[in-house]
């Protein structure tokens, strides 16, 4: 039986309203399913994308759980261990920020207010000039290792050559004017350590940055891009945004490193690693691989190298090249900036150049002594 409403359009049965329903049903739910997962012929919705907490939840949560258990954790800072780890982490990190905000800042500067064609006119087309002229170019930045690796980020994003972008990573913390005032207050005894410093460092650069030319490979290095800023908004807009991506990028890989350079030096007894001076070999060794873990900023490392009394000059040397090249801190922070990958192969090989230039250019300076 047809019913008519008051409009006087047909109404269907109820048996066959009841069919229509189920069909639309039956027909809705595979769409919904292909909706959800992206499939299907029509669906065009991308899949849901996972809750991933940014770096203020991640704070408010540790800070939450340090209230909630204040008590065993004042108890736990008073052991004389964890005193000495805390204090090692603290000092580097004090150490080491203001260099990086000031690496953030001309990161900033260069992304905001530097075209790109700047660098193109500036370096060199060649790979092989490009490279000695990018290294050169470090001297004048007055900034440690940990605020170079935004620089050198930003620098291949202008369009520079990866292989002098590093090159300019690698020198800036060894050759600036800042390093040598300090290397030459630290060794007044040893005058010469200040020219072999600045001929390993640039030897250090420029031969890691033509390796890499020629083995490098694009999928190795993948540097993360900072968040994009709209076009059309000011340049001072640009470059604060940039600071903030840049400082709450590296800012959480030199935590990183600081925490794990403090673990290590909390360990190893200080006897232990000033007692090996007998052996050149065994000191460049060690120095090289103290350099690496203990991640002083190269600011300050000139002082802790002096102090190794025991330690012959070239092992000093290699301990003054190695550190401003890599070591914990600037893994994580490379690593976080261009990709794992990237970093695994060229950590060890920056840290076998920095260990041979060293070695090399001391033994030129001071021979076997």
């Amino acid at each position: 039986m047809t019913l008519r409403d008051t409009t006087g359009s047909a109404t269907a049965p109820d048996g066959a309203d009841h069919g229509r329903q189920a069909g639309t049903a039956a027909t809705l739910q595979p769409a919904r399913r292909a909706g959800r997962t992206g499939k299907g012929t029509g669906g065009s919705l991308a899949p849901a994308q996972r809750y991933r907490p940014g770096s203020l939840e991640i704070f408010g949560a540790i800070l939450l759980l340090a209230i909630v258990f204040r008590g065993p954790l004042a108890s736990l800072v008073g052991n004389p261990v964890l005193q000495s780890w805390s204090t090692v982490c603290v000092a580097i990190c004090v150490q080491a920020t203001p260099f990086l905000v000031l690496g953030v800042v001309v990161s900033g500067a260069i992304a905001a207010f530097v075209p790109s064609s700047v660098f193109t006119r500036v370096l060199p087309g060649n790979a092989a000039l490009a490279v000695p002229v990018a290294t050169v170019c470090g001297a004048a930045l007055p900034g440690c290792e940990c605020g170079s690796v935004p620089i050198s980020n930003r620098l291949i994003q202008r369009g520079v050559r990866p292989s002098a972008s590093l090159a300019f990573m690698l020198s800036a913390p060894a050759v600036n004017p800042i390093v040598l005032i300090a290397t030459a207050v630290a060794f007044t005894s040893e005058p010469n350590m200040v020219w072999a410093r600045l001929i390993a460092g640039l030897l250090t650069a420029v031969i890691v940055g033509w390796i890499w030319e020629r083995i490098g490979r694009p999928e190795w290095m993948r540097p993360r891009m900072p968040a994009s800023v709209a076009n059309g908004q000011s340049g001072w807009r640009v470059f604060l945004s940039t600071i903030l991506g840049d400082f709450t990028q590296a800012a959480g890989f030199l935590v990183l490193g600081a925490a794990a350079a403090a673990t290590f030096k909390t360990i190893v007894p200080a006897h232990i690693m000033e007692s090996i001076g007998s052996s050149l070999l065994l000191s460049v060794l060690l120095m090289a691989g103290l350099a690496f873990i203990l991640a002083l900023c190269s600011e300050a490392d000139a002082f802790v190298a002096a102090a190794f009394s025991t330690i012959p000059v070239v092992g000093k040397l290699v301990f003054l090249t190695v550190g401003p090249a890599v070591d914990v801190k600037l893994f994580a922070m490379q690593a976080g900036v261009f990709g794992r990958r990237f970093a695994v192969r060229f950590a060890p090989l920056t840290f076998l150049v920095a260990v041979v230039v060293g070695t090399s250019v001391g033994l030129a300076f001071w021979g076997w002594q």
